[in-house]
C-alpha cells in the first residue's frame, strides 16, 4: 500500500511515523520544506508547496498512490482532496465545501445553528465594518473577536482580555469588518478528535493543548506549545455526561454535513470549551491538531493503514481503533522570539531522549546538523502509566537540547493540572 502524507510539520510527522509502523505500508511525501524526520521515513519526497494542488497530483498519479492523508488545513481550503478524488486517489480530508467546517468560520457557526446543534455560543457574522463596530461600541462584557478565514490559530482576540474596546475595533478594521463575534466562553478547553468515514465516527483520546507562549499561561498565543493526555483518555475536569455531550455534538455535525450534500470523510477536530453548561464549541478544525496528534497517534496501537482504507470505503468501526492505556506529555520546543519575531537559522543540539519520542517540525539540516526556522522547532512525547512520569520522561528529553530555543516547562505538571481541576470545580 502506497500512501502520500501531505504536510511538513510535527503533525505530518506523526502521521508519516503511525502509517510507517505497517511495514507493507510505503510512505511518500510532499512538503514545502524537507522535515527530517519525514525525510527518514519516506521513499520518495517533493519539496512543492502544499497547496501547489496540480504538482501534487502528478506527483500521486505518477507514483500510483493508493491513498493520500493530508496534514494542513491550507490544503484543504485549496480543493487538494477534491482534484485528488477526482485522480480516483482516495484521500483522507474532507472537499473543500465540507472542510469549511474550518477555513470558513461563519460557515461553521450558521451550519451549527441551522441544524439546532448544542454548544454553539451567542455570535454574530459581520462583513460591514461600520455594523461590526457598533456592535462592539454597544457590546457589555468579554468578547471574542474571530477573523473568517485561516488564521492557523492565531487569529482571535478577545475584549477584555488581550485589548480594549478600542484595540477591538482596531483589529476588526484590519479584517475590513469581516469577523465573527461571539460572547466568550469561560471554563476549561479540551480537544476531542475523531476518525470519520462520512457517517461514522470512532473518537480518540481526550487532549488539553496550551496555547500561550510561556509558562503560566501567559504570552501570546501561538499555534500550541505542548499538550497532555490521561492513562484513562479523559480529563479530570471532563465528566462523562460533558464527554457524551461532546461525542454527542461532534456526530451531529457529521450528521448535519451528510444531510446537505456535503458528507465529511477524514480528521473532525472539535475544540471545546467546558463551562457551567457544559462543553461549548470554540472552533472545528478539518484535520488532526499540531501538537494534539502527537499525543494520540503516540499511543495508536492499530494500524492506522487499516483505519485509512476503513475511513475511505466508509466502513469504519470502533473496533478498528485502538489505543495504550497511557499518559503523554508533548513539549514543543520553539526559536527565539517565537511567535512574535521568531529567529532563523541558530544551530540546534538533540540530547538524550531514550525515553521520550522526538517529532521534528520546524527544522532543517545545514552543513551536517540541524538549524531553527521561523515556527515550532520540534516537540518530544513521553509516555508513562502516570501523567508524572508522561511529563518527567518529555522534560528530560526538551530540557536536553542545546540552542537557542525553549520550552513551556510547566505542560504535564500536576500543579498545572490541579489548577485547571479547581477553575472547573470553582465555576460549578
Amino acid at each position: 500500500m502506497k500512501i502520500l502524507v501531505v504536510g511538513g510539520g510535527g503533525r505530518e510527522h506523526a502521521i508519516a511515523s503511525a502509517l510507517s509502523r505497517n511495514t507493507q505500508t510505503a510512505i511518500l511525501s510532499v512538503m514545502a520544506k524537507r522535515n527530517p524526520g519525514i525525510d527518514g521515513i519516506a521513499g520518495k519526497v517533493l519539496l512543492a508547496k502544499e497547496t501547489d494542488v496540480p504538482r501534487i497530483v502528478s506527483f500521486a498519479r505518477e507514483n500510483d498512490v493508493d491513498y493520500a492523508f493530508i496534514g494542513p488545513e491550507a490544503p484543504l481550503e485549496a480543493g487538494i482532496v477534491d482534484a485528488l478524488g477526482a485522480a480516483g486517489i482516495p484521500t483522507i480530508g474532507p472537499a473543500k465545501t465540507a472542510a469549511r467546517i474550518e477555513t470558513d468560520k461563519a460557515f461553521c457557526r450558521d451550519m451549527m445553528e441551522r441544524n439546532a446543534i448544542e454548544g454553539c455560543p451567542k455570535y454574530r457574522v459581520f462583513h460591514s465594518l461600520p455594523e461590526a463596530e457598533e456592535f462592539i461600541e454597544d457590546y457589555e462584557g468579554d468578547l471574542v473577536v474571530k477573523p473568517i478565514g485561516l488564521t492557523g490559530g492565531k487569529g482571535v482576540r478577545i475584549m477584555g482580555e488581550q485589548v480594549d474596546r478600542a484595540g477591538a475595533i482596531d483589529y476588526v478594521r484590519t479584517l475590513h469588518g469581516e469577523a465573527v463575534l461571539e460572547e466568550r466562553l469561560i471554563g476549561e478547553e479540551f480537544t476531542l478528535q475523531a476518525f470519520v468515514d462520512g457517517t461514522h465516527l470512532v473518537p480518540m483520546p481526550l487532549v488539553q493543548d496550551h496555547k500561550r507562549a510561556f509558562d503560566g499561561d501567559i504570552g501570546p498565543n501561538t499555534g500550541g506549545m505542548g499538550s497532555y493526555s490521561m492513562p484513562d483518555h479523559m480529563l479530570p475536569f471532563v465528566t462523562k455526561a460533558d464527554y457524551k455531550k461532546a461525542i454527542e455534538i461532534m456526530k451531529s455535525v457529521v450528521a448535519a454535513m451528510e444531510r446537505t450534500g456535503q458528507p465529511y470523510k477524514g480528521i473532525l477536530y472539535g475544540q471545546f470549551m467546558n463551562t457551567t453548561e457544559g462543553p461549548k464549541v470554540i472552533e472545528f478544525n478539518a484535520r488532526f491538531g499540531d501538537p494534539e496528534a502527537m499525543n494520540v497517534l503516540s499511543l495508536l496501537t492499530s494500524d492506522l493503514s487499516e483505519i485509512v482504507h476503513h475511513i475511505a470505503e466508509g466502513s469504519l468501526l470502533p473496533s478498528h481503533v485502538s489505543f495504550d492505556a497511557q499518559a503523554t506529555v508533548c513539549k514543543y520546543l520553539v526559536p527565539d522570539g517565537y511567535p512574535d519575531s521568531p529567529h532563523a537559522g541558530d544551530p540546534v543540539l538533540i540530547g538524550s531522549h531514550d525515553d521520550a519520542l522526538l517529532y521534528y517540525a520546524n527544522i532543517e539540516r545545514s552543513n551536517g546538523g540541524l538549524v531553527t526556522q521561523t515556527s515550532r522547532t520540534l516537540a518530544f512525547v513521553g509516555l508513562g502509566e502516570t501523567l508524572e512520569q508522561a511529563e518527567q520522561a518529555a522534560e528530560s528529553a526538551a530540557s536536553a537540547v542545546k540552542g537557542k530555543v525553549r520550552h513551556r516547562r510547566d505542560i504535564g505538571t500536576q500543579e498545572l493540572l490541579n489548577r485547571r481541576i479547581a477553575h472547573m470545580k470553582e465555576l460549578r
